[in-house]
Protein backbone atom coordinates (compact mmCIF):
# COMPACT_ATOMS: atom_id res chain seq x y z
CA UNK A 1 0.00 0.00 0.00
CA UNK A 2 0.82 3.81 -0.56
CA UNK A 3 0.28 5.43 2.62
CA UNK A 4 0.27 9.68 3.07
CA UNK A 5 0.86 10.71 6.79
CA UNK A 6 0.38 13.88 8.48
CA UNK A 7 2.45 14.71 11.65
CA UNK A 8 3.04 17.66 13.66
CA UNK A 9 5.96 16.51 15.10
CA UNK A 10 9.06 14.04 13.80
CA UNK A 11 12.64 13.49 14.78
CA UNK A 12 15.13 15.84 14.97
CA UNK A 13 11.27 17.98 16.33
CA UNK A 14 11.11 16.20 19.40
CA UNK A 15 7.65 18.08 20.97
CA UNK A 16 6.06 15.29 22.95
CA UNK A 17 5.74 10.82 22.40
CA UNK A 18 4.17 11.42 18.59
CA UNK A 19 7.57 12.12 17.09
CA UNK A 20 8.96 8.57 18.97
CA UNK A 21 5.38 7.03 17.67
CA UNK A 22 5.79 8.01 14.40
CA UNK A 23 9.31 7.51 13.84
CA UNK A 24 9.19 3.84 15.11
CA UNK A 25 6.22 2.50 13.76
CA UNK A 26 6.75 3.47 10.04
CA UNK A 27 9.86 1.85 9.30
CA UNK A 28 8.25 -1.24 10.28
CA UNK A 29 5.68 -0.59 7.71
CA UNK A 30 7.74 -0.16 5.38
CA UNK A 31 9.43 -3.57 6.10
CA UNK A 32 6.11 -5.10 5.26
CA UNK A 33 6.28 -3.50 2.07
CA UNK A 34 4.64 -0.37 2.11
CA UNK A 35 5.36 2.94 1.26
CA UNK A 36 5.15 5.97 3.54
CA UNK A 37 5.11 9.26 2.30
CA UNK A 38 5.45 11.33 5.85
CA UNK A 39 4.72 15.10 5.65
CA UNK A 40 5.83 17.14 8.67
CA UNK A 41 7.23 20.73 9.59
CA UNK A 42 10.88 22.42 9.04
CA UNK A 43 12.83 22.05 11.79
CA UNK A 44 16.63 23.57 12.19
CA UNK A 45 18.75 22.20 9.64
CA UNK A 46 16.85 19.14 8.99
CA UNK A 47 16.83 18.49 5.00
CA UNK A 48 13.20 19.51 3.50
CA UNK A 49 13.45 16.10 1.53
CA UNK A 50 14.92 13.21 2.86
CA UNK A 51 14.58 9.05 2.70
CA UNK A 52 14.66 7.36 6.96
CA UNK A 53 14.47 3.86 7.42
CA UNK A 54 12.45 4.05 4.04
CA UNK A 55 10.75 6.80 4.84
CA UNK A 56 10.11 9.47 2.68
CA UNK A 57 10.07 12.68 4.72
CA UNK A 58 8.81 16.15 3.42
CA UNK A 59 9.30 19.21 5.68
CA UNK A 60 7.64 21.90 4.64
CA UNK A 61 8.07 26.01 5.91
CA UNK A 62 5.24 27.46 8.27
CA UNK A 63 4.69 30.58 8.72
CA UNK A 64 4.74 31.72 12.39
CA UNK A 65 1.14 33.66 12.68
CA UNK A 66 -0.25 35.88 15.26
CA UNK A 67 -1.28 32.55 18.12
CA UNK A 68 -0.81 29.07 17.89
CA UNK A 69 -4.24 28.26 16.21
CA UNK A 70 -2.82 30.73 13.98
CA UNK A 71 0.47 28.51 13.24
CA UNK A 72 -1.63 25.42 12.95
CA UNK A 73 -3.88 26.76 10.73
CA UNK A 74 -0.71 28.25 8.60
CA UNK A 75 0.42 24.82 9.18
CA UNK A 76 -2.41 22.77 7.89
CA UNK A 77 -2.43 25.45 4.81
CA UNK A 78 1.09 24.30 4.13
CA UNK A 79 0.62 20.38 4.56
CA UNK A 80 -2.85 20.76 2.07
CA UNK A 81 -0.55 21.85 -0.17
CA UNK A 82 2.55 19.49 0.00
CA UNK A 83 0.02 16.63 0.22
CA UNK A 84 -2.05 17.92 -3.21
CA UNK A 85 1.49 18.18 -4.98
CA UNK A 86 2.23 14.48 -3.90
CA UNK A 87 -1.22 12.97 -4.74
CA UNK A 88 -1.28 14.76 -7.93
CA UNK A 89 1.94 13.87 -9.32
CA UNK A 90 2.39 10.19 -7.51
CA UNK A 91 -0.89 9.39 -7.81
CA UNK A 92 -2.43 6.16 -6.49
CA UNK A 93 -2.28 6.11 -2.78
CA UNK A 94 -4.08 4.05 -0.70
CA UNK A 95 -4.79 5.85 2.73
CA UNK A 96 -3.43 8.80 4.41
CA UNK A 97 -3.26 8.56 8.18
CA UNK A 98 -3.41 11.48 10.51
CA UNK A 99 -1.98 12.14 13.77
CA UNK A 100 -3.93 13.93 16.12
CA UNK A 101 -5.98 16.85 15.83
CA UNK A 102 -3.49 19.52 14.68
CA UNK A 103 -3.33 17.94 11.20
CA UNK A 104 -6.74 17.67 10.90
CA UNK A 105 -8.19 20.11 8.84
CA UNK A 106 -5.27 18.72 5.94
CA UNK A 107 -6.04 15.44 6.43
CA UNK A 108 -9.83 15.84 5.96
CA UNK A 109 -9.72 18.32 2.69
CA UNK A 110 -6.99 15.63 0.79
CA UNK A 111 -9.54 13.15 1.98
CA UNK A 112 -12.70 14.84 0.16
CA UNK A 113 -10.89 16.32 -2.85
CA UNK A 114 -8.66 13.16 -3.69
CA UNK A 115 -11.38 10.86 -2.04
CA UNK A 116 -8.72 8.92 -0.34
CA UNK A 117 -9.67 7.32 2.98
CA UNK A 118 -8.48 8.92 6.45
CA UNK A 119 -7.34 6.74 9.53
CA UNK A 120 -6.86 8.90 12.39
CA UNK A 121 -5.01 8.17 15.36
CA UNK A 122 -6.28 10.42 18.99
CA UNK A 123 -2.78 10.05 21.12
CA UNK A 124 -5.02 12.02 23.35
CA UNK A 125 -7.91 14.46 24.06
CA UNK A 126 -8.26 17.78 25.60
CA UNK A 127 -11.24 16.70 27.59
CA UNK A 128 -8.68 14.37 29.26
CA UNK A 129 -6.25 16.61 29.90
CA UNK A 130 -8.34 19.00 31.87
CA UNK A 131 -10.87 16.58 33.28
CA UNK A 132 -13.45 18.30 31.33
CA UNK A 133 -13.78 21.24 28.69
CA UNK A 134 -13.62 24.83 30.81
CA UNK A 135 -13.20 27.00 28.60
CA UNK A 136 -13.66 28.16 24.91
CA UNK A 137 -9.91 27.29 24.15
CA UNK A 138 -10.94 23.54 25.34
CA UNK A 139 -13.65 23.48 23.53
CA UNK A 140 -12.33 24.81 20.13
CA UNK A 141 -9.79 22.08 20.17
CA UNK A 142 -12.43 19.29 21.49
CA UNK A 143 -13.74 20.18 18.14
CA UNK A 144 -10.65 19.74 16.26
CA UNK A 145 -10.31 16.28 17.45
CA UNK A 146 -13.97 15.60 16.99
CA UNK A 147 -14.05 16.93 13.24
CA UNK A 148 -10.89 14.17 12.88
CA UNK A 149 -12.72 10.89 14.35
CA UNK A 150 -15.91 11.79 12.68
CA UNK A 151 -14.10 12.23 9.40
CA UNK A 152 -11.90 9.68 9.77
CA UNK A 153 -12.76 6.16 8.69
CA UNK A 154 -11.10 3.89 11.17
CA UNK A 155 -9.28 5.71 14.52
CA UNK A 156 -6.70 4.24 16.20
CA UNK A 157 -5.88 4.72 19.95
CA UNK A 158 -3.17 3.21 22.51
CA UNK A 159 -4.98 2.07 25.08
CA UNK A 160 -8.72 0.78 26.10
CA UNK A 161 -8.91 3.85 28.20
CA UNK A 162 -8.65 5.91 25.30
CA UNK A 163 -11.30 3.23 23.81
CA UNK A 164 -13.39 4.33 26.45
CA UNK A 165 -12.47 7.71 26.35
CA UNK A 166 -13.76 8.40 22.51
CA UNK A 167 -17.01 6.53 23.50
CA UNK A 168 -17.86 8.44 26.34
CA UNK A 169 -16.23 12.35 24.92
CA UNK A 170 -17.51 11.94 21.45
CA UNK A 171 -20.02 9.22 21.00
CA UNK A 172 -17.77 7.08 19.10
CA UNK A 173 -18.78 3.94 17.73
CA UNK A 174 -17.09 1.55 19.44
CA UNK A 175 -16.92 -1.45 16.01
CA UNK A 176 -14.76 1.96 14.94
CA UNK A 177 -12.08 2.43 16.89
CA UNK A 178 -8.97 0.32 17.14
CA UNK A 179 -6.57 -0.11 20.32
CA UNK A 180 -2.86 -0.58 18.81
CA UNK A 181 -0.68 -0.30 21.81
CA UNK A 182 2.94 2.05 21.66
CA UNK A 183 6.13 0.39 21.53
CA UNK A 184 9.77 1.08 21.95
CA UNK A 185 12.67 -0.25 20.38
CA UNK A 186 15.13 -2.02 23.44
CA UNK A 187 17.98 -1.91 21.66
CA UNK A 188 18.13 1.78 22.00
CA UNK A 189 18.91 1.32 25.62
CA UNK A 190 21.79 -0.67 25.00
CA UNK A 191 24.87 0.04 27.42
CA UNK A 192 27.86 1.48 26.14
CA UNK A 193 30.75 -0.77 27.18
CA UNK A 194 32.91 2.43 27.56
CA UNK A 195 30.62 4.60 29.97
CA UNK A 196 31.75 5.94 33.11
CA UNK A 197 28.90 4.75 35.28
CA UNK A 198 30.42 6.64 38.65
CA UNK A 199 31.96 9.48 36.94
CA UNK A 200 28.03 10.47 35.49
CA UNK A 201 26.56 9.18 38.51
CA UNK A 202 28.39 12.13 40.54
CA UNK A 203 26.69 14.78 38.41
CA UNK A 204 23.41 14.39 40.06
CA UNK A 205 24.32 12.52 43.47
CA UNK A 206 26.25 11.66 46.19
CA UNK A 207 27.61 7.50 45.76
CA UNK A 208 25.33 6.34 48.96
CA UNK A 209 22.54 8.46 47.85
CA UNK A 210 19.76 6.82 45.82
CA UNK A 211 18.61 9.01 42.51
CA UNK A 212 14.51 9.05 41.94
CA UNK A 213 13.68 10.75 37.86
CA UNK A 214 10.81 12.35 36.48
CA UNK A 215 11.12 12.91 32.28
CA UNK A 216 8.62 14.72 30.66
CA UNK A 217 6.30 17.37 30.05
CA UNK A 218 5.94 19.89 33.21
CA UNK A 219 2.43 20.42 32.43
CA UNK A 220 -0.16 20.07 35.23
CA UNK A 221 -1.50 16.69 34.26
CA UNK A 222 1.82 14.95 34.50
CA UNK A 223 1.06 15.20 38.21
CA UNK A 224 5.33 16.73 38.85
CA UNK A 225 4.30 18.64 41.78
CA UNK A 226 2.39 15.50 43.83
CA UNK A 227 6.05 13.69 43.14
CA UNK A 228 7.42 16.61 44.32
CA UNK A 229 4.99 16.18 47.79
CA UNK A 230 6.00 12.97 47.88
CA UNK A 231 9.51 13.36 47.88
CA UNK A 232 9.33 15.02 51.04
CA UNK A 233 8.18 12.04 52.88
CA UNK A 234 10.60 9.45 51.19
CA UNK A 235 13.72 11.79 51.81
CA UNK A 236 12.68 11.85 55.76
CA UNK A 237 12.66 7.51 55.46
CA UNK A 238 16.12 7.80 53.69
CA UNK A 239 17.29 9.77 56.32
CA UNK A 240 17.69 12.26 53.23
CA UNK A 241 20.34 9.78 51.23
CA UNK A 242 18.42 10.37 48.09
CA UNK A 243 18.12 13.01 45.40
CA UNK A 244 15.51 13.92 42.85
CA UNK A 245 15.88 14.84 39.36
CA UNK A 246 12.90 16.16 37.24
CA UNK A 247 14.03 16.37 33.41
CA UNK A 248 12.71 17.94 31.05
CA UNK A 249 12.34 21.37 29.23
CA UNK A 250 9.53 24.61 30.08
CA UNK A 251 8.94 26.88 32.79
CA UNK A 252 9.38 25.01 36.64
CA UNK A 253 9.68 27.91 38.21
CA UNK A 254 6.19 27.01 39.95
CA UNK A 255 7.81 23.56 40.92
CA UNK A 256 11.24 24.99 42.01
CA UNK A 257 9.36 27.10 44.55
CA UNK A 258 7.32 24.38 45.35
CA UNK A 259 10.34 22.64 46.55
CA UNK A 260 11.74 25.98 47.82
CA UNK A 261 8.54 25.99 50.49
CA UNK A 262 8.13 22.25 51.03
CA UNK A 263 12.39 22.66 52.00
CA UNK A 264 13.15 19.77 49.47
CA UNK A 265 14.79 22.76 47.07
CA UNK A 266 18.63 21.28 48.08
CA UNK A 267 17.56 17.57 47.27
CA UNK A 268 16.01 18.16 43.47
CA UNK A 269 17.72 19.02 40.80
CA UNK A 270 16.27 20.20 37.82
CA UNK A 271 18.09 19.63 34.91
CA UNK A 272 15.77 21.09 31.57
CA UNK A 273 15.52 19.60 28.86
CA UNK A 274 18.12 16.50 28.16
CA UNK A 275 19.54 15.09 25.04
CA UNK A 276 18.74 11.49 24.27
CA UNK A 277 22.01 10.45 24.75
CA UNK A 278 22.36 11.60 27.80
CA UNK A 279 19.06 10.69 29.39
CA UNK A 280 20.28 7.08 27.88
CA UNK A 281 23.28 6.88 30.01
CA UNK A 282 21.42 9.23 33.09
CA UNK A 283 18.47 6.04 32.81
CA UNK A 284 21.40 3.73 33.49
CA UNK A 285 22.82 5.42 37.02
CA UNK A 286 19.05 5.72 38.33
CA UNK A 287 17.76 3.80 40.99
CA UNK A 288 13.81 4.66 40.32
CA UNK A 289 11.62 6.23 37.24
CA UNK A 290 8.16 8.24 38.32
CA UNK A 291 5.35 9.17 36.37
CA UNK A 292 2.86 10.48 39.09
CA UNK A 293 0.31 11.14 35.68
CA UNK A 294 -3.34 12.99 36.75
CA UNK A 295 -3.73 12.02 32.76
CA UNK A 296 -2.24 9.48 30.92
CA UNK A 297 -3.73 8.15 27.57
CA UNK A 298 -0.56 5.43 27.50
CA UNK A 299 3.05 6.03 29.08
CA UNK A 300 5.83 5.78 26.43
CA UNK A 301 8.00 6.54 29.52
CA UNK A 302 7.15 3.49 30.97
CA UNK A 303 8.38 1.58 28.43
CA UNK A 304 11.68 3.65 28.21
CA UNK A 305 12.32 3.09 31.16
CA UNK A 306 11.48 -0.63 30.72
CA UNK A 307 13.96 -0.84 28.01
CA UNK A 308 16.94 0.76 30.04
CA UNK A 309 15.77 -1.70 33.25
CA UNK A 310 14.97 0.53 35.52
CA UNK A 311 12.09 0.35 37.99
CA UNK A 312 8.96 2.34 37.77
CA UNK A 313 6.55 4.11 39.93
CA UNK A 314 3.55 4.97 38.43
CA UNK A 315 -0.21 6.32 38.99
CA UNK A 316 -3.26 4.74 38.27
CA UNK A 317 -3.80 8.01 35.70
CA UNK A 318 -5.48 6.53 32.35
CA UNK A 319 -3.44 3.85 30.37
CA UNK A 320 -0.79 3.61 32.79
CA UNK A 321 -2.22 0.13 34.11
CA UNK A 322 -2.78 -1.34 31.24
CA UNK A 323 1.45 -0.49 30.50
CA UNK A 324 2.68 -1.26 34.35
CA UNK A 325 0.62 -4.46 35.48
CA UNK A 326 1.34 -3.78 39.42
CA UNK A 327 3.51 -5.99 41.39
CA UNK A 328 4.55 -7.17 38.30
CA UNK A 329 6.26 -4.86 35.99
CA UNK A 330 6.19 -2.15 38.23
CA UNK A 331 4.65 -0.48 40.99
CA UNK A 332 0.71 1.21 40.41
CA UNK A 333 -0.38 3.86 43.10
CA UNK A 334 -3.27 5.85 43.16
CA UNK A 335 -3.53 9.23 41.26
CA UNK A 336 -3.14 12.41 42.70
CA UNK A 337 -2.04 10.95 46.42
CA UNK A 338 1.76 11.81 47.61
CA UNK A 339 1.41 9.57 50.53
CA UNK A 340 0.34 6.21 47.87
CA UNK A 341 2.89 7.50 45.40
CA UNK A 342 5.80 7.61 48.57
CA UNK A 343 4.71 4.42 49.33
CA UNK A 344 5.33 2.97 46.00
CA UNK A 345 8.90 4.80 45.56
CA UNK A 346 10.01 3.27 48.81
CA UNK A 347 8.59 -0.03 47.97
CA UNK A 348 11.44 -0.50 45.04
CA UNK A 349 14.01 1.56 46.76
CA UNK A 350 13.76 -0.66 50.28
CA UNK A 351 13.54 -3.81 48.40
CA UNK A 352 16.62 -4.01 45.99
CA UNK A 353 15.70 -7.86 45.27
CA UNK A 354 11.99 -7.06 44.40
CA UNK A 355 13.09 -3.63 42.37
CA UNK A 356 15.06 -6.26 39.94
CA UNK A 357 12.98 -8.88 39.85
CA UNK A 358 10.29 -6.05 38.63
CA UNK A 359 13.07 -4.70 36.50
CA UNK A 360 13.47 -8.14 34.80
CA UNK A 361 9.39 -9.08 34.06
CA UNK A 362 8.85 -5.60 32.40
CA UNK A 363 11.97 -6.18 30.09
CA UNK A 364 10.36 -9.31 28.58
CA UNK A 365 6.96 -7.90 28.56
CA UNK A 366 8.64 -5.47 25.97
CA UNK A 367 8.79 -8.28 23.09
CA UNK A 368 5.81 -10.06 24.43
CA UNK A 369 3.34 -6.82 24.24
CA UNK A 370 5.47 -3.85 23.17
CA UNK A 371 7.44 -4.90 20.14
CA UNK A 372 6.98 -2.51 16.75
CA UNK A 373 6.83 -5.47 14.42
CA UNK A 374 4.19 -6.85 16.26
CA UNK A 375 1.87 -3.32 16.71
CA UNK A 376 2.88 -2.98 12.77
CA UNK A 377 1.11 -5.82 11.58
CA UNK A 378 -1.78 -5.03 14.14
CA UNK A 379 -1.96 -1.43 12.32
CA UNK A 380 -1.66 -2.86 8.72
CA UNK A 381 -4.80 -5.13 9.41
CA UNK A 382 -6.67 -1.99 10.44
CA UNK A 383 -4.96 -0.59 6.65
CA UNK A 384 -6.46 -4.18 5.28
CA UNK A 385 -9.93 -3.06 6.50
CA UNK A 386 -10.07 -0.07 5.34
CA UNK A 387 -8.67 -0.28 1.92
CA UNK A 388 -10.96 -3.26 1.27
CA UNK A 389 -14.28 -1.58 2.76
CA UNK A 390 -13.01 1.42 0.28
CA UNK A 391 -12.96 -0.77 -2.72
CA UNK A 392 -16.94 -1.48 -2.21
CA UNK A 393 -17.51 2.34 -1.24
CA UNK A 394 -19.28 4.88 -4.21
CA UNK A 395 -17.56 8.09 -3.30
CA UNK A 396 -20.30 10.86 -3.80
Amino acid sequence: MKILVLTWEFPPRIVGGIARHVAELYPELVKLGHEIHLITVEFEDAPKYEVVEGIHIYRVAVEEGSSFFHWVTNMNDSMGAQGGKLLKEQGSFDLIHAHDWLVGDAAIALKHYFKIPVIGTIHATEYGRHNGLHTDTQRYIASKEGSLIYNAWRVIVCSNYMHDELRRVFNTPADKIDVIYNGIRPEKKEKDPKFDYWSFRRRFAEDNEKIIYYVGRMSYEKGVSVLLKAATKVFWELQGYAKLVIIGGGNTHHLQNQAFQLGIRDKCNFTGFMSDEDLDKFQTVADCAVFPSLYEPFGIVALESFAAKVPVVVSDAGGLPEVVRHSQTGIVTYANNADSLAWGILEVLKNSEYAKWLVENAYEELQTRFSWPKLAQQTEEVYNVVAEQCLQTIWV
